[in-house]
């Protein structure tokens, strides 16, 4: 789909078979705003983009584009100023577990709760299912991120990508029709942030979820992503859209690194229409 308010947009040729008619998610010329004590800041102008099932949609762009605002919006924490988020051809009006966030700080687990606790609590407050079966699931869950054996242990006794390992599990536990992360590995060591990209591939492999990942780094853009929507900087602007199916984790030769010199061209290099005067006053 074209990106409004996007003067080019990068294809290839799709390397998996067509997409479903109908997107699952749906981000139609969206500008977001937030309010500093100085002044109002534009976050992103009139984003546009669309996300079909199983897919595993990237977000990428340089620090203070607005890709994490854009996430807390398609999470319904933040209303749109202009345009429209839409699952399933509906208005995205709040938070909902039909969208869950996996953040990159490690402290986003209760630390009184424990491994199975953290993992089943969600599930028995939405209602969404009784304490037996959660317990269950969460056990389910943990066996699927290779944490069985700690599901009696405590957060601040895991190492960071254990933490993050449980807050994975915890939101697949709820079937999320789509899952958010926010840069989730970016406070990782470059060992265990590659361990964790393996896992969660291996991960979507086996359940294809639908997934919108933020990250500031190219190289994970295009191992993590099936597709990339490429951020301008501040205002973040749709400025193209990639499909990057054919790299991977053993991704290293000449087409991936052709791939990344392209993809930071497209985010640094390449100069872009102003921001209407109405919209760039307000970050003035």
């Amino acid at each position: 789909m074209p990106s409004r308010g996007a003067e080019t947009v990068a294809t290839v040729t799709p390397l998996h078979p067509p997409r479903e008619a109908a997107p699952l998610l749906e981000v139609d010329g969206v500008s977001l705003e937030y309010r500093t004590p100085d002044r109002l800041v534009r976050a992103t102008h009139q984003v546009s983009f669309e996300v079909h099932r199983a897919e595993r949609f990237v977000l990428l762009g340089a620090s203070g584009c607005g890709k994490s605002t854009l996430l807390k919006a398609i999470g319904g924490f933040l209303s749109p100023v202009e345009g429209e988020i839409r699952l399933d051809g509906r208005p995205v009006r709040g938070p909902g577990p039909d969208r869950l966030v996996v953040f990159q700080e490690f402290d986003q687990l209760p630390p009184w709760k424990t491994v199975r606790d953290n993992v089943a609590f969600p599930l028995v407050a939405s209602g969404t299912a009784a304490r037996r079966e959660a317990r269950e699931r969460a056990a389910h869950w943990l066996d699927k991120v290779g944490l069985a054996r700690f599901a009696d242990a405590y957060p601040h006794q895991l190492s960071g990508g254990m933490k993050q390992r449980v807050a994975i599990a915890r939101a697949l536990a709820m079937q999320p029709r789509v899952l958010l992360m926010d840069e989730p590995f970016a406070a990782l060591d470059a060992l265990t942030r590659r361990r964790m990209q393996e896992e969660l591939l291996a991960l979507w492999d086996e359940v294809r979820f639908t997934l919108v990942f933020v990250t500031h780094g190219i190289e994970e853009a295009l191992v993590v992503g099936s597709r990339i929507g490429v951020l301008s900087p501040h205002p973040g602007r749709m400025r193209a859209e990639i499909n990057s199916h054919e790299f991977g984790l053993a991704s290293e030769g000449a087409a991936f690194q052709a791939a990344i010199r392209r993809v930071h061209g497209l985010l640094f290099d390449q100069a872009i229409e102003p921001v209407p005067a109405d919209a760039a006053r307000r970050t003035a």
